[in-house]
């Protein structure tokens, strides 16, 4: 708890204590009134002064008013009456304010628990100077700088890795605890953390843009884009309260005045009166003003702890909605790495032939070559070659320890005279021709990430209608792609502006309250991202243009998340709809019984107080979402 609570506990239970003691005090007339008083004040005094200042503002319809009304309304009673019975309004307000306490601690408590998760703010960085470590501000330290990240620390900013290797925590960034391994060369992000190894970095990007800052910048302003129900709760109560209040008029004067008008009998003002502040107190919205709000912020909280950032409560309301899941392929269906994915119709040991066509390859940095070099996985002996000739469009030849080699497609075959066996498999072809004789053809493809075709399952499982793949790849590996995952329609050889064009074509077919959602690795999907109902890029960590483009940022490139984040989302939806369901109804139930009379203050403070602790109870839920 924090100061302010504790001293609300503090107020709570001196009034508990005190309301306890006059049960056993023998006291009558103003005595009674003014022992009473004081408890009240107590437990009371704040909510007083903001209704009058509320009052003062002009915006006079808010829960404090209520409750002010009521429970003055019920003292005044009271007095009127010569009941001495004051303890129904010291009750309410007692009640309320406990009611507000435990709100105020849940609240503070998803807080918490979302901002530990996320404490990923580096509080410095460590500069070598004169042979030491001094540590500097991160806003402070410039691009190309080196910074030293020991163990246990975190990195604040993002960069290269110029020396040393170590395993990184990323949990924090991406909702798993499984470490990841990292050494010379390898670009790093900040908000990891070192778990073994001294790291030299040397720094990319300034601090205000590096990956961390962009993250907590998106998680503190997600609370600024309101979804539907949230908006829709923020006009319900500006509407409903002034209503209620009219309403608790209404049946303080129009029954009492009928029956002394139309029968002769007693007004019976005290009886109606009491009936109009119990209605007030069962008519305060703050179930719903407090846990509409706690249940999106709780949704996006529990999100980022599964490593899913979602920009605003509008976004997580329409993923719940979509039933159209469009994808890009290379990079988030596929690895975007070109690898060598096998060795057909050769007669030499595969490791042979692809001897040969790494080190007839050694000269080139096209792609293509440096797979070839990295499935041989030795280093090579430039030395053993000669007499490379590289022909566009076509491959190369060279001479293998004095071995003529030719590398490439059915083109270089053709123009060399050598007959080859064409391939079925999608990918890259490469023929292979040693001493003038067909050897084989290697077959290089970017292959599917592992969890693709379980995520497209468990999207099918979540009701998704119709799942795309849009992509620039030949219509041979798309279709490949497609069919391997279960992709129900493949849209191939696309430039970016047909991907968009698409889009807008998927848009206008959709039914009309369906979400269309596009998955893109984020830097060259910015223009589809914006344009979906909902943008969501994948394997984003440290891309800018993912961040700013999207709507939905996976932390990690792994698919199943894409899954993970709709059912985030549904169960954050529900548990909306809850809140609003259950709170409207017993409210409303409660409020016709205390008009006709059958509901009393007790009634009306469980009506207000404990409808409000359980929604927000069930709003709490939204933030836990490992099982999903």
């Amino acid at each position: 708890m924090n100061k302010k609570q504790k001293k609300m506990l503090v107020r709570i239970l001196i009034a508990a204590a005190m309301l306890a003691a006059l049960h056993f005090i023998t006291a009558s007339g103003w005595m009674r009134f003014a022992l009473y008083l004081i408890p009240y004040l107590i437990i009371g005094y704040d909510i007083l002064f903001k209704a009058v200042k509320g009052v003062k503002n002009r915006q006079i319809f808010d829960e404090n008013f209520l409750m002010s009304i009521a429970t003055v309304g019920a003292i005044v009673l009271a007095v009127y009456e010569q009941s001495g019975d004051y303890t129904e309004a010291v009750a309410v307000m007692l009640f309320y304010q406990t009611g507000e306490l435990f709100q105020s601690c849940a609240v503070g408590k998803s807080r918490r628990s979302i901002s530990d998760l996320m404490d990923i703010r580096p509080d410095y960085a460590n500069i070598e100077c004169g042979g030491r470590l001094e540590r500097v501000d991160p806003d402070e330290v410039e691009t190309g700088s080196i910074i030293v990240v020991r163990p246990g620390e975190k990195v604040p900013i993002d960069g290269v890795v110029v020396e040393g290797a170590s395993t990184l925590n990323t949990s924090a960034l991406t909702g798993e605890s499984l470490p990841r391994d990292i050494k010379t060369g390898d670009e790093i992000t900040s908000g990891c953390i070192n778990m073994t190894g001294v790291l030299k970095i040397r720094i990319m990007k300034k601090f205000g843009e590096s990956t961390v800052s962009k993250i907590l910048d998106l998680v503190e302003n997600a609370g600024s884009r309101k979804s539907r129900s949230e908006n829709f709760i923020s006009k319900f109560a500006r509407i409903y309260t002034p209503a209620v209040c009219a309403a608790a008029l209404a049946l303080a004067l129009l029954p009492p005045l009928a029956r002394m008008i139309f029968t002769g009998a007693a007004a019976e003002w005290s009886v109606w009166i009491y009936r109009a502040l119990t209605f007030l107190v069962i008519s305060c919205p703050c179930a719903l003003v407090i846990s509409i709000p706690l249940s999106f912020f709780a949704g996006i909280g529990g999100a980022s702890r599964a490593g899913v950032l979602v920009k605003g409560s509008n976004y997580l309301e329409a993923l719940s909605q979509t039933k159209i899941m469009v994808f890009d392929k290379t990079g988030t269906l596929t690895k975007g790495a070109f690898e060598v994915n096998g060795v057909h119709h050769s007669e030499m040991v595969n490791s042979e032939l692809l001897e040969y066509a790494a080190l007839a390859e050694s000269a080139s940095s096209h792609p293509i070559s440096r797979s070839l070099r990295l499935a041989y996985g030795r280093e090579i002996d430039s030395s053993r070659v000669s007499d490379i000739e590289e022909i566009s469009g076509n491959g190369v030849t060279a001479r293998v320890d004095g071995i003529e080699v030719a590398a490439g497609n059915d083109k270089l075959m053709k123009r060399l005279g050598i007959s080859f066996i064409p391939c079925h498999s999608a990918g890259t072809i490469i023929h292979m021709a040693v001493g003038g004789e067909y050897a084989g053809h290697i077959v290089i493809s970017d292959i599917i990430k592992p969890n693709s075709k379980a995520a497209i399952a468990s999207l099918k499982t979540e009701g998704i209608d119709k799942i795309i793949m849009l992509t620039g790849d030949t219509e041979k590996a798309a279709v490949q792609v497609g069919n391997a995952i279960g992709i129900d329609q493949v849209y191939s050889g696309l430039l970016p502006s047909d991907k968009v064009e698409k889009v807008e074509e998927l848009l206008k077919g959709k039914p009309e309250k369906a979400k269309l959602a596009f998955v893109g690795d984020g830097i060259n999907d910015a223009p589809v991202l914006r344009r979906a109902d909902i943008g969501i890029a994948m394997g984003a960590m440290g891309s800018d243009a993912a961040i700013e483009a999207a709507d939905v940022v996976l932390m990690d490139d792994d698919p199943i998340k894409i899954s993970k984040a709709v059912k985030i989302s549904r169960k954050c939806m529900s548990i909306v709809y809850q809140n609003i369901i259950f709170a409207i109804g017993i409210k409303t139930i409660c409020l016709l019984l205390g008009a006709a009379g059958f509901a009393d203050m007790w009634l009306a403070i469980f009506a207000d107080v404990g409808v409000m602790i359980l929604a927000v109870l069930n709003a709490i839920r939204a933030l836990f979402v490992k099982k999903l």
